[in-house]
C-alpha cells in the first residue's frame, strides 16, 4: 500500500501525480466511519455484481460508492468555504501545488507514485 502524500491544506491526497479530494475532516468520528463502511461494502457489492454479471446490481453498488463518496465530501460540493476551486483529478502539475509538490524531496513523491 503507498503512503498518502496530503496537500499543504489537507484538500488533497495526491495519487500517482493527480490531485484527489480529501475527506471532509470536520466530519465527525461517527459520521466518518459510517460513510467509510458504506464506501467499502458498496466496493465488495461492485465487485460480487460484476463476477455475477447482475447489471442492475452493478449499478445499485455504484449508487452506493457515490453517494459514500459524497457524504465524505469526496464528491459532490467541496467542503471548504473560501471559494477556491476544486481541483479534483487535476494534474498537481497543473494546479497551484505544483511549487509545493516540486520541492518535496524525491522519496515523498515516489512513496505515493508506487
Amino acid at each position: 500500500m503507498t503512503s498518502e502524500l496530503t496537500t499543504p491544506d489537507g484538500r488533497y491526497i495526491v495519487v500517482q501525480g493527480r490531485l484527489w479530494r480529501a475527506a471532509n475532516p470536520t466530519l465527525s468520528a461517527e459520521r466518518k466511519i459510517r460513510y467509510m463502511r458504506e464506501l467499502l461494502n458498496g466496493r465488495r457489492a461492485l465487485k460480487a455484481a460484476k463476477l455475477s454479471g447482475d447489471e442492475a446490481a452493478v449499478v445499485a453498488a455504484r449508487r452506493m460508492i457515490a453517494l459514500a463518496q459524497v457524504g465524505l465530501g469526496e464528491r459532490g460540493r467541496v467542503w471548504w468555504k473560501d471559494g477556491a476551486p476544486d481541483l479534483n483529478r487535476t494534474l498537481i502539475k497543473n494546479s497551484p501545488y505544483a511549487p509545493w509538490y516540486a520541492s518535496l524531496d524525491g522519496d515523498a513523491q515516489d512513496a505515493q507514485a508506487a
